[in-house]
């Protein structure tokens, strides 16, 4: 089974990310579930933004970067949102990972990716953060490179739609992102 790092949000590390663990967890897996906010959690989008931009990206990227320092090499790099973006940025740094999971967000693909390296990718569609060019951009890249990647699109649901505490929530299309994902998982 996979160990699996769960980067959160821009919301902070809240009920979404804890149960995915707990999911991940019941199926065998390892979950850790950083908190790069230190303890703060936005109630609106809004709000998540501010807190990104007073910790700021450096900060942040450092925080996850200790997270993952004690965990082994072949650790699964996954993210919620902008999470995606925190996994993309340790991924050049983990070449030996197992598989990376971008969740409601598409995220540079490392340049020193492994051949093969399996990616997947759970998009709503359309998603008001990644453009339908953004995405056929992202695509493009992905067969350009070495890696495996599987993109997993969710016509007509909310950006952040497998968190039920949210307006986006969609139970159909959670169910289908974690049945997939942990078929990814189980296939590693």
């Amino acid at each position: 089974m996979a160990t699996v790092i769960l980067f959160h949000s821009v919301y902070g590390l809240r009920s979404l990310e804890r149960e995915a663990a707990k999911r991940l967890e019941a199926a065998g897996h390892v979950a850790v579930t950083p908190d790069l906010y230190d303890g703060r959690v936005a109630k609106s989008i809004d709000e998540g933004f501010t807190l990104k931009d007073e910790i700021g990206w450096t900060r942040i990227c450092e925080r996850a970067e200790s997270a993952i320092a004690n965990l082994p090499a072949s650790t699964v790099l996954a993210g919620f949102s902008m999470g995606a973006a925190v996994a993309a940025s340790l991924w050049p740094k983990r070449p030996q990972t197992s598989g990376v999971v971008f969740l409601h967000s598409i995220a540079q693909i490392a340049g020193n990716a492994r051949t093969d390296l399996p990616v997947q990718v759970h998009l709503a569609d359309p998603d008001s953060f990644e453009p339908p060019e953004d995405v056929a951009a992202w695509r493009s890249a992905a067969l350009e490179s070495v890696i495996s990647a599987e993109v997993f699109t969710y016509p007509g649901v909310g950006h952040l739609y497998t968190d039920p505490t949210l307006p986006d929530y969609d139970a159909d299309a959670a169910q289908l992102t974690w049945v997939r994902a942990l078929n990814f998982l189980n296939n590693l």
